[in-house]
């Protein structure tokens, strides 16, 4: 980079001292590497989550105000916040960040990082995907709910035992047969339609 952190102000550069130097070499080496290479496989890191996470939100904030920045520096940050939305969007498996991601990218129109943002629904919990289907945000829904219609009906099932996440997945069985027209899941919904039936003669 040409500008440091610092040249950003206090707020960012107090943000960015606070990353752990392999969060922080994360950022740098995406930076470095334009387009990002491949991420190499390695363990998903819920506290680089977080810290990225934390660096987005405080670069998009100093970017509202980039209007007060030269040219130069206004263009930088902008470069250095869609890196780290680039990272993040490549690692993440956590629901608040993915809303956040959701979100920017929604903001921006950018619909070809909302598409991508789906695909990487793909690597998530099935139990972080209800959560998000429960999230407030339309296009977030959308996306989980989409999501969930593509799981295996075996694991949708699995999750009709989760007291917080059976309607989520009841709802996604129901698209599976409705929308997908899987047998299986259509003799589920039955099943399950049959047993509210019952429950309620008692």
């Amino acid at each position: 980079m040409s500008l440091s952190i610092e040249d950003f102000g206090g707020r960012l550069a107090s943000v960015w001292s606070e990353l752990r130097p392999a969060t922080r070499g994360l950022v740098e080496h995406a930076l470095q590497n334009s387009p990002p290479a491949p991420a190499r496989s390695v363990p998903y890191d819920a506290r680089a989550d977080h810290e990225l996470s934390r660096l987005l939100a405080a670069l998009d904030e100093r970017a509202r105000e980039a209007d007060n920045l030269e040219t130069e520096k206004g263009n930088q940050l902008r470069h250095i916040a869609d890196t780290c939305a680039a990272v993040l969007q490549e690692k993440t498996r956590s629901a608040e960040v993915f809303t956040q991601l959701v979100r920017r990218a929604d903001k921006q129109r950018n619909y070809k990082r909302i598409d991508a943002l789906a695909d990487a629904l793909a690597r998530f919990a099935p139990s972080e995907v209800c959560e998000l289907a429960r999230s407030p945000e339309v296009v977030v829904r959308a996306l989980s709910s989409e999501a969930l219609a593509q799981l295996p009906t075996s694991v949708l099932i699995g999750l009709l035992s989760d007291p917080v996440d059976a309607e989520i997945a009841r709802d996604a069985l129901r698209r599976q047969a409705d929308d997908y027209g899987s047998e299986e899941a259509r003799q589920i919904v039955g099943a399950l339609d049959q047993m509210n039936l019952n429950s309620d003669d008692l």
